[in-house]
């Protein structure tokens, strides 16, 4: 397994704007496609108006499969589009589990 940190960054009020849009079909389109929701964040301190997600695959090759999905789909392309606007930048990083990590 390996997980995918994906880290939002919004303008100012941004993140309560696009959390408000995400939480009805968005989260469930994504959801169906992608799987394995870990968990979803906001930060509290440090750098401020993000959202950071981890979602778990089995493999690259499992993670680049249903990413691919997901961009094809255009409920989650129309989604995309209301969301730009608030969008400063994002990252996604690919983290593997320890041998000791309780996810595995």
């Amino acid at each position: 397994m390996l997980v995918e940190m994906r880290t939002y960054t919004f303008h100012p009020g941004g993140a309560a704007k696009f959390l408000k849009l995400y939480q009805s079909r968005p989260l469930e389109i994504q959801k169906s496609v992608l799987g394995n929701l870990i968990g979803y964040f906001t930060s509290e301190s440090g750098m401020l108006n993000q959202t950071v997600t981890l979602w778990g695959f089995d493999s690259l090759d499992d993670r680049q499969r249903r990413r691919a999905k997901l961009a094809a789909d255009p409920d989650w392309q129309a989604f995309l589009n209301q969301i730009f606007p608030f969008l400063v930048s994002q990252e996604s990083k690919i983290l593997l589990p320890t041998d000791f990590s309780p996810v595995r």
